[in-house]
C-alpha cells in the first residue's frame, strides 16, 4: 500500500510565526514540517541531534519508525522495512531518526512521499580518530597492534593492519560512505564513488557539518519552519577532553588519505552547506547563531548542576548515564540541577537524558540492547 503524505493531526494547520528568513521575499505563514528522515551517522553529534527529533516528535504526538529488539535497525545490515517495530504495509510514520546502514528504497517504503531527508557529516580525520577510539576494542583487528599508541601505528601503515572482510572492520575506513549504504573500501578515484556522492545529494535536502552544528540547527529549523525553541540542545555522549589526542599534521593527513572517500563526500557537502548559509544570509545566520547560543546558556543555568558536564562517575542518576565504549567509561553526561524550576523540570530532564534512556521512556522494545549491557556489566567490559 502506498505510504500517505503524512499522518500528523498538524498537516494543515499553521505555524505561530512568519517566516522571517531574508532570504525569503513574503512573509508565507507556513505549517511546520513533520515528516523526517534522519540519516545518523555515527560519531558526528548524532546523539545530540537524535534528542531534538525526540523531544519535538514526543511534543507533538508523532509516530516514530523505531527499530525492534535493538537501539539501531540491525546495523551494519543494510535496512529493511520490516526492521521497524509495528510496521504495516501502508501505516505511516512520521520520524525515522536511528543508525542503520541507508537503503533508500526500503526507507521509502515506510516515510511520506515528502519526507524532509537530512543527515550529518564530519571531519573525516577527526571522525577517523574519535571512531577507532570509540570502536577500537571491538574491532579484533587492533588488538594486535604493537605499541601505546595504536592508532599512530595503524596510519602509518593501514593495510598492514585493516582487512576489508574482517569483522566490524567498516569503523575504520569511510566510515561516513558506508554508513550511506556504499562500498567503503573503492578507490576515491572510482566513478562509482562520484555517481553515489551525486545520488546522495539528490536524496538528501540538507547536509550538516558536526564542526558548524549550530548554524546546520539554524539551517535545519528554517527548511522545517521549526521555532528556536524546537532546536535547544546540550551535547550527549562527548568525551571526556582529556582522552581526546590531537592529531598531529602528519596523522591528519595520513588519516584523509586513507578515509579519501569521505574526504571526497565532506569537502562536496561542505561547499553546498556555504551555498545554503549564503542563500540564508550571513548576517541574518550570525544573529541567529547568537540567539541559539544564549538561549542554551541560559539552559545551562537553569539545568545543570554545577553548569557543565561530568565524567561518568559522578553522575548521580542512574538514568543520566550514557552508554560507554567497550573497556572503558570515556564519555560524560549530567547532573540534573536539584533545585530546578518546576516550569522547566520536564524539558531539562528530557534535554538531558541519553539516547538509550530516552527510547526506553517512549517504548521502543530494547531487549537485545539491554542484555548486551548487562553481559558487559558482568565481565566487566
Amino acid at each position: 500500500l502506498p505510504v500517505p503524505l503524512s499522518c500528523s493531526s498538524r498537516t494543515g494547520q499553521s505555524s505561530s510565526r512568519e517566516n522571517t528568513n531574508s532570504s525569503q521575499q513574503d512573509n508565507t505563514v507556513c505549517a511546520p514540517k513533520v515528516d523526517i528522515m534522519f540519516m545518523k551517522t555515527h560519531k558526528t553529534a548524532s546523539s545530540t541531534f537524535i534528542n531534538i527529533l525526540l523531544r519535538f516528535g514526543e511534543k507533538h504526538n508523532l509516530k516514530f519508525a523505531f527499530p525492534n529488539s535493538r537501539n539501531d535497525f540491525y546495523y551494519p545490515s543494510y535496512f529493511q522495512r520490516t526492521y521497524v517495530q509495528g510496521y504495516q504495509s501502508g501505516r505511516c510514520f512520521n520520524i525515522m531518526c536511528n543508525h542503520m546502514r541507508f537503503n533508500a528504497p526500503e526507507v521509502a517504503k515506510v516515510l511520506p512521499r515528502d519526507a524532509f531527508y537530512t543527515t550529518i557529516l564530519r571531519d573525516p580525520a577527526e571522525l577517523f580518530e574519535s571512531s577507532f577510539h570509540y570502536f577500537g576494542h571491538a574491532v579484533p583487528l587492533t588488538w594486535w597492534i604493537p605499541g601505546e599508541d595504536k592508532m599512530a601505528k595503524f596510519l602509518r601503515d593501514p593495510k598492514q593492519y585493516f582487512s576489508p572482510g574482517g569483522f566490524s572492520s567498516f569503523y575504520l575506513k569511510n566510515l561516513l560512505f558506508f554508513d550511506f549504504g556504499q562500498d567503503n573500501t573503492l578507490d576515491a578515484d572510482d566513478q562509482r564513488v562520484e555517481d553515489s556522492v551525486r545520488v546522495i545529494s539528490e536524496r538528501f535536502h540538507l547536509v550538516m557539518l558536526m564542526e558548524h552544528f549550530e548554524e546546520s540547527l539554524i539551517l535545519f529549523k528554517d527548511a522545517l519552519y521549526w521555532e528556536m525553541d524546537d532546536i535547544l540542545f546540550f551535547k550527549l555522549n562527548s568525551r571526556m577532553k582529556s582522552t581526546v589526542p590531537k592529531l598531529t599534521p602528519e596523522l591528519r593527513e595520513k588519516a584523509l588519505q586513507w578515509n579519501s572517500i569521505d574526504w571526497k563526500l565532506y569537502k562536496h557537502f561542505n561547499l553546498t552547506f556555504w551555498e545554503k548559509v549564503e542563500a540564508y544570509g550571513r548576517k541574518q545566520m550570525e544573529e541567529d547563531v547568537e540567539e541559539l547560543r544564549r538561549r542554551n546558556a541560559e539552559l545551562v543555568k537553569i539545568c545543570i548542576e554545577g553548569g557543565h558536564s561530568v565524567e561518568a562517575g559522578s553522575i548521580h542518576d542512574a538514568a543520566m548515564q550514557p552508554w560507554q565504549p567497550v573497556g572503558e567509561k570515556s564519555i560524560e553526561g549530567y547532573n540534573l540541577n536539584r533545585n530546578v524550576d518546576k516550569a522547566y523540570e520536564e524539558l531539562c530532564r528530557k534535554i538531558l537524558t541519553p539516547e538509550i534512556q530516552y527510547l526506553t521512556d517512549l517504548g521502543v522494545n530494547l531487549w537485545l540492547t539491554k542484555l548486551w549491557g548487562r553481559l558487559r556489566k558482568i565481565i566487566n567490559w
